[in-house]
């Protein structure tokens, strides 16, 4: 008999640059990842309600709400939550502006992306469930 297949890990992807979450999106994909993307803050709030993701991928300047008060809110729901925020205006603090003790990691990239570096970094947080 052999083991039943693990269910792919699933990544919340917020980006209101429609190219960019679909490039993000097919390499995701192309790595085994699910993903659900949303173009937006309030509608990644929405669908994490839905499923909680296993990890959250988020730009921080978005419509309607912020990556920063995306990330609160559902660290108030899933505090351990991985969280990898993308964004070309890295804030003066680092990851520091948006971790709490007690809360899950936290990692910071610049855009444009490194999607070498981005996958390295979500084999790290995410490791294989099998």
């Amino acid at each position: 008999m052999t083991a039943a297949p693990s269910m792919p890990r699933r990544i919340l992807l917020a980006e209101d640059e429609v190219l960019a979450a679909l490039a993000i999106q097919d390499e995701l994909q192309s790595e085994g990842y699910a993903v659900d993307v949303a173009p937006d803050g309030q509608a990644a709030l929405e669908a994490a309600r839905r499923a909680m993701p296993d990890l959250l991928l988020t730009d921080l300047r978005m419509p309607r709400l912020d990556g920063i008060g995306l990330i609160r809110a559902l660290r108030g729901m899933a505090p351990l939550l991985p969280v990898v925020v993308m964004t070309g205006y890295a804030p003066a603090g680092g990851t520091a502006a948006f971790r709490n003790d007690g809360e899950g990691p936290v990692a910071l990239f610049s855009k444009p992306l490194d999607m070498d570096a981005l996958l390295e970094e979500l084999r790290r947080l995410l490791p294989s469930a099998g």
